[in-house]
């Protein structure tokens, strides 16, 4: 059940009919949409259809409107009203009773319902965290984890192919800083005194990873060492962190299809491939002993190194590499979720993308700062100076399902806050409290049921008059809209929408239960009741699942 396009598919065959009929004319029909209207009192759903029509059909929109609904050949109990507003709006008020068939469609889907084919197998490829070996994950990096994991739900669930990727960058000058700040930390260890490197990694971690690193037998530090064992401290150090940036993804939900080395680019030969593509089709150029690539033929301010005069590869050839080998892979649409300071990078990647022939197949998407309160005080973080607060802190203090649902509570390109205190609260202002708690008590009421042996039953023709109540069409009409809301979320790569809905969801469903018993001696209307909270239940683990959140039974 999908009024939306129900609808929408009405329309179109109204506007053919009156042009087969002579009473239009146009080429083609232009895109239109059809929309619940922000004011209630405007109907359930309503088009522009007309409007949109009017300058290629030659006609006014009223006219166009009148047409449209003389055709429309709704089936029978679907529309109470239609009326034409304004300068050529159409308004449709949809019968309490037809949404009652979205009950029979959720019983029959289970936990299916929700799922759509929107993606038709595309292939996909969601790249997210990809934090550099370099210290453990921050509060930002949790962030873009729950929006990457959810997102390859939300586009699973959507009918596309997804593949997880996490790209390792363990090549160039952080690695050698990140050995050359462990050498230091050893060296300090053995009752040296040192000064530390300005440019050095400051955190805690590396006192705690040179610790380690002798109690395994380990060599010392030489005295006077060489830049060769810089480079294997710090090979020594990005593999101990990121079995520790693992284990965080694991214990927040997250897990990836493939964990893809930067070094693979330089050992597959990957980086030297896409030059040669990139020079056969005439977009790189040797100026200054350096080789540059032709961005600002795309758009970009201006062109860009690929090759120092040096010979060394800059990152950027690093990243062209990496999309061109994603691309070789035949996904038909990669999706790149970085942090906002790496805004001005988007040009020239989205530049060497096009001059691939790839054009339109990249969607980067930024994921802005998050600021951690704790009781109201901001909490410092800088990544040197080792004050950050890590996802491992947040997760052990507020656990998994609280930080992730926080996170996709707003748009990734808006500023959220973290209130850790609210994270951890019982309430109603703790969102995703809120939502698991819906779901919990749901759970309790089947409980109840199965207790006085009163069974949930089938949907059909004979509920339909035990639900009636402006709560019950509320929440119907909700359930009805939420195959569309996941389809639109994935189109636009929005999870969180997910979290709006549920919360919303979740208030109906709580507001429902204060004013009126699923279960009471009248048996029909408690079977009814139950019947539709059943699918409000069914609907709350789908979304909670999609979101990487549980969907507790108690709490």
């Amino acid at each position: 059940m999908n009024p939306k396009k129900q609808l929408r598919d009405l329309l179109i065959q109204s506007v053919e009919q009156a042009r087969a009929g002579g009473a239009l004319s146009f080429d083609t029909l232009p895109a239109f949409e059809v929309e619940a209207p922000k004011q209630a009192d405007h109907g359930d759903l309503a088009t522009n259809l007309a409007l949109v029509l009017a300058k290629p059909a030659r006609m006014a929109p009223r006219k166009i409107a009148e047409l449209i609904t003389k055709n429309l050949a709704a089936p029978e109990g679907m529309l109470r009203q239609v009326e034409i507003a304004g300068p050529g709006f159409i308004n449709f008020f949809i019968e309490d009773t037809f949404w009652h068939q979205v009950l029979g469609e959720i019983r029959s889907l289970g936990p299916a319902y929700g799922n759509c084919d929107l993606g038709r197998g595309q292939k996909v490829q969601v790249e997210f965290v990809s934090a550099n070996p370099t210290g453990p994950l921050h509060i930002g990096h949790g962030r873009g984890a729950a929006l990457g994991d959810a997102l390859a739900n939300l586009l699973a669930a959507a009918g596309y192919d997804v593949v997880r990727e996490y790209y390792i960058n363990d090549v160039g000058n952080q690695i050698n800083t990140l050995g050359k700040s462990l050498y230091f930390r050893l060296r300090e260890l053995q009752g040296e005194k040192i000064e530390f490197p300005e440019d050095g990694y400051q955190g805690g971690y590396m006192k705690d990873l040179a610790r380690d690193y002798l109690a395994a037998g380990n060599p010392p530090p030489s005295p006077t060492p060489a830049e060769d064992e810089f480079i294997t401290l710090g090979r020594y150090a990005g593999d101990v962190i990121l079995a520790g940036i693992k284990q965080d993804l694991e214990d927040f939900g997250v897990s990836f299809d493939r964990w893809f080395s930067e070094t693979n680019l330089y050992d597959q030969g990957l980086v030297e491939q896409s030059f040669a593509f990139l020079q056969e089709k005439g977009f790189l150029y040797e100026q200054d002993g350096a080789l540059w690539f032709k961005s600002t033929a795309f758009g970009d301010d201006k062109d860009r190194v690929v090759r120092r005069s040096t010979g060394v590869t800059t990152y950027f050839a690093s990243d062209i590499a990496y999309h061109f080998h994603k691309f070789q892979e035949g996904y038909d649409l990669v999706v790149d979720i970085w942090g906002a300071d790496h805004h001005g990078y988007v040009p020239r990647l989205q530049a060497a993308v096009e001059a691939m022939g790839c054009a339109g197949h990249l969607q980067v998407i930024l994921v802005q700062l998050v600021s951690l309160l704790r009781a109201g005080e901001p909490v410092a973080m800088t990544t040197r100076g080792g004050t950050f607060v890590t996802l491992r802190e947040v997760l052990d203090e507020v656990g998994k399902d609280a930080a992730r649902f926080i996170f996709l509570t707003r748009r990734p390109d808006a500023h959220l806050d973290f209130d850790l205190e609210l994270a951890k609260t019982q309430s109603p202002e703790n969102p995703v409290y809120y939502v698991q708690y819906a779901h919990a008590r749901l759970a309790s009421v089947f409980r109840q049921a199965a207790a006085q042996e009163l069974e949930v039953p089938e949907p059909g023709p004979d509920i339909v008059p035990f639900l009636q109540l402006p709560e019950e069409i509320a929440l119907l009409k909700m359930l009805a809209g939420y195959p569309e809301l996941v389809a639109a979320a994935a189109r636009n790569l929005e999870p969180h929408r997910l979290t709006y809905f549920l919360t919303e969801l979740a208030s109906q469903l709580h507001s429902y239960y204060y004013k009126h018993r699923f279960i009471s001696e009248d048996a029909a209307l408690s079977r009814a009741r139950l019947c539709l909270v059943q699918a409000v239940q069914t609907v709350l683990a789908h979304g909670l699942r999609l979101l990487g959140v549980a969907a507790p039974e108690s709490m």
